[in-house]
């Protein structure tokens, strides 16, 4: 009998082509791909889905809501967001909820949403 082990590394270091070989092999021998993701689905499911959190490394800083102190915040999107004007900004902060910068670092994203939560404004992170 072949050892599983070996076998789950070599099937997850496949390249798309050769998984897409290895499909048509095995419904060549009557089984189906269906039939085989349901069987390995779930431990490869929660294995990819962890993976790619992980690797995920840009993020988008929206602006939910401008809060009371507006002027705070437009002051805050000048800052951050180069090349906008006052009526530019105003308009930002009174149109949220709006994307204040897309496919930062976390580092980045972090400090932004601490800088506008400090200047009364609600961020969110996607």
């Amino acid at each position: 009998m072949a050892d599983i082990a070996k076998l789950g590394d070599e099937l997850l270091g496949l390249t798309i082509m050769e998984a897409k070989e290895l499909n048509d092999y095995l419904e060549e021998r009557g089984i189906k791909a269906a039939a085989a993701v349901a069987v390995a689905g779930p431990a490869a499911g929660g294995d990819a889905g962890g993976a790619a959190e992980e690797e995920k490394d840009e993020f988008d800083v929206i602006l939910t809501d401008g809060g009371d102190k507006k002027i705070n915040v437009i002051k805050v999107v000048r800052e951050v967001v180069s090349g906008l004007g006052l009526k530019e900004a105003k308009e930002l902060v009174e149109g949220a909820p709006k994307p204040i910068k897309e496919g930062v670092s976390k580092d980045e994203a972090e400090e932004l949403k601490k800088k506008f939560e400090e200047a009364g404004a609600k961020i969110e992170i996607k």
